[in-house]
């Protein structure tokens, strides 16, 4: 196990450092900040000075070397329009993003492991025929479209819920979460669940099709020949053979809730990462794109470490071959 984990750091060193280096020379080959940052009458004396300020008159080679020896001290650049660490920045909007990514996983699971086994329990009926049907639409629908009509329907025409912002924050042991007021938890509804739609989409499909095929294995029948009731087969024996595909899955698609929820958070102006991402882009403020994205990447890179882990523990087959 030891030599599993160590195999899995090392592997996940190398696509960091790889990583830094596509998006450094992309982010950084792309515009000119100096063209948006300095006013049009500004002179050339002012220009070459701010050239000089941000570093932008060295090569890339040298402003690659320069990012990696702070990026090692923790210190990701300083934003060029609000003269802040980058890191900071990302960091004190990253609650809010943490929070709408786990609640729309949270009702990924909360609805699409029910749904998933009440169809792959009943194929072929009006049920089964419904639930797919749904998922369908969860898969073909643009995301983007998804949330506009969550708008128009619960905050124009019902006037159930608000359509922009995060609403009032509270703290819970320390945390600060809108999940402890309700004026944050009505802001919450909408954008997690047009965030989990897929998700959810992905869930259902994923637990029918283990349901279908577990159902017919060896096992399933000895535990009905021993005298097992169906609802203990189920959710003992079945659903744990299922949970191996599900928690692979869901863990690497959690870090696309992650990565993704720019266009959520962009249509209900949620202020998290992915709208300072947008903002930061608009204003080719290039520090804090390169940090937002690496921070993104390594977030990817710990959960699927965290679920090759898990995956390892649900199945000792994973580590073993590995091993060999």
């Amino acid at each position: 196990m030891i030599v599993f984990i160590i195999r899995r750091l090392s592997q996940s060193i190398l696509v960091l450092f790889l990583t830094s280096i596509i998006v450094f020379a992309g982010i950084y080959a792309i515009g000119n900040p100096i063209d948006i940052l300095i006013a049009g009458d500004a002179t050339a004396a002012e220009r070459e000075q701010a050239i000089r300020a941000l570093g932008l008159d060295r090569s890339l080679l040298e402003q690659y070397g320069t990012f990696i020896w702070h990026a090692l001290q923790g210190d990701l650049g300083r934003s060029f329009v609000f003269n802040q660490p980058s890191i900071n920045l990302i960091l004190s909007r990253m609650p809010a993003t943490l929070e709408l990514a786990f609640v729309a996983l949270a009702l990924s699971l909360c609805l699409g492991i029910p749904l998933g086994l009440w169809a792959g329990l009943r194929p072929n009926t009006a049920l089964d025929e419904t639930v797919m049907t749904g998922s369908i639409l969860g898969f073909s629908l643009p995301n983007f479209w998804q949330g506009m009509m969550l708008i128009m329907i619960f905050s124009v025409w019902l006037g159930w819920l608000p359509s922009t912002g995060r609403g009032d924050v509270g703290s819970f042991l320390g945390i600060h979460t809108s999940l402890v007021t309700w004026s944050g938890v009505t802001h919450l509804i909408l954008p997690a669940l047009n965030l989990a739609l897929f998700k959810i989409s992905l869930v259902i499909r994923l637990t029918r099709s283990g349901v279908r095929e577990t159902m017919l294995l060896d096992f399933v029948k000895f535990a009905r020949a021993k005298g097992l009731t169906e609802r203990r087969i189920v959710l003992v024996h079945v659903l744990k053979n299922i949970l191996i595909p599900i928690v692979t899955v869901v863990g690497v698609e959690f870090g696309s809730l992650i990565a993704f929820a720019i266009v959520t958070e962009t249509i209900f102006a949620w202020p998290g990462m992915g709208k300072l991402l947008i903002d930061s882009i608009m204003r080719l403020d290039r520090p804090v794109v390169v940090a937002y994205l690496l921070v993104v990447v390594t977030m990817f890179i710990l959960i699927n470490f965290i679920v090759d882990i898990l995956y390892s523990l649900l199945d000792p087959r994973i580590r073993l071959g590995d091993a060999s």
